[in-house]
């Protein structure tokens, strides 16, 4: 019965002057996510609407599923089109939708309420939109005595939109919200392995942001399933990003430098503000704007108010932390709908446990941090430079539609 899709979007519609290239950004990420479908379709914009036409056989849940992958996107219809050939056929169309997608409620419950809800685009329609509503909900009354008018709060809202064809849609499949992903620039995210960096990269790119990705890995101390299962979480948070480019940074000798010459209680505080200089000059290479943690405030010792100053203070590019607010259950309930919740629980940890401390260090002093950082003046440098001229890139997630 369905062989259309009508796509909702929310904040597009309020983009004034530039809302074409909203629009026009979301038709490309609609028409990247169904290259990954068996059926063919057209995308195509009419009238301040985005249409999904199937050409061909298709899976509908499949194609939903990766509708709903689609930042942009607030609601999908599934729409029965039909031929304008006069309103008695209309009539007859409308309660033979009724009948295929309400069938079974209409015949099960007594008492079921609609509303007709008719959108006249078309001007030229020789029936007014009041008119529409009227004659055909008389058309369904007739044709199903237990069904009964509500306007205020139907159990089924049955719109009518008269364009060239006339579209008829009852239901209403939540889509992620956001904003397409390209309109809002490109950062950087510090992958891991953990449950929070993933959910960190979903949300910065619903708000329209292309997602790249460094990922900090120390041989032997931590093992190629490590390295595996980030590379996993990146192809799971590019379904809805887009390709994420991940270089893979090796680690190993820098850590143990700072192990050797660093007090052990500020750790993790300096390896943090190395990563994030590595991190941002590998973002200032690639046009990105920004860096992206899965940071929030108190999680662990190195995510107090004090550390995160510490880490802040060796960039010059902003800094995005979009869990900074949340607490650990609400990450855990975006990783398990986002779907990478079961892997980044996957006992293969990317931080080897002799390079945190037992007791490290709460309210970090920055003047402290930077003099100790002196220790290791004399290595740093040249270890810094051939992680960056050794460091990998696999791109994760398939053709871009950026």
């Amino acid at each position: 019965m369905f062989t259309s899709f009508l796509i909702k979007y929310a904040e597009i519609g309020v983009k004034g002057n530039n809302r074409y290239l909203f629009e026009d950004a979301l038709v490309r990420q609609i028409r990247h996510a169904l290259k990954r479908c068996d059926g063919m379709f057209k995308v195509h914009k009419n009238q301040g609407r985005i249409y999904v036409d199937a050409l061909s056989e298709f899976d509908f849940e499949e194609t939903v599923e990766q509708l709903q992958t689609v930042f942009g996107i607030s609601g999908i219809c599934p729409v029965m089109a039909v031929e304008d050939q006069g309103f008695t056929r209309l009539g007859q169309d409308v309660v033979s939708y009724m009948e295929k997608a309400h069938g079974e409620q209409i015949g099960s419950e007594q008492g079921m309420s609609f509303k007709v809800v008719a959108r006249r685009a078309r001007k030229n329609y020789p029936m007014h939109s009041g008119e529409i509503n009227a004659e055909l909900g008389g058309i369904l009354l007739d044709a199903f005595p237990s069904l009964r008018v509500d306007v205020h709060n139907p159990d089924i809202y049955l719109n009518i939109e008269v364009r060239e064809k006339i579209y008829l849609y009852s239901r209403i499949i939540p889509g992620p919200g956001g904003m397409p992903v390209g309109t809002g620039g490109k950062g950087m995210l510090l992958l891991s392995g953990g449950i929070d960096s993933p959910v960190a990269g979903y949300m910065i790119a619903k708000r329209g942001v292309k997602i790249d990705a460094v990922y900090f890995h120390a041989p032997p101390y931590t093992s190629e399933r490590a390295k595996q299962k980030v590379v996993d979480l990146a192809g799971l948070v590019a379904r809805y990003t887009g390709p994420v480019y991940l270089h893979i940074i090796q680690f190993t000798d820098i850590q143990l430098a700072i192990y050797e010459k660093c007090p052990h209680d500020e750790l993790t505080i300096i390896m943090r503000r190395y990563m994030m200089r590595i991190a941002e000059q590998i973002a200032k290479e690639t046009d990105c704007l920004g860096l992206i943690t899965g940071e929030s405030i108190g999680q662990v010792a190195s995510q107090t108010m004090q550390s995160l100053a510490a880490t802040n203070e060796v960039c010059t590019l902003p800094v995005y932390r979009p869990l900074i607010g949340m607490d650990k259950q609400e990450i855990v309930e975006i990783a398990e709908r986002t779907g990478t919740y079961e892997t980044s629980i996957l006992p293969y940890e990317d931080c080897c446990t002799i390079f945190v401390a037992k007791h490290p260090v709460t309210k970090p002093n920055i003047s402290v941090i930077r003099k100790h950082e002196q220790n290791l003046s004399d290595v740093i440098d040249g270890l810094v430079q051939t992680a960056l001229e050794t460091k990998e890139l696999i791109v994760v997630g398939g053709d871009s539609a950026v």
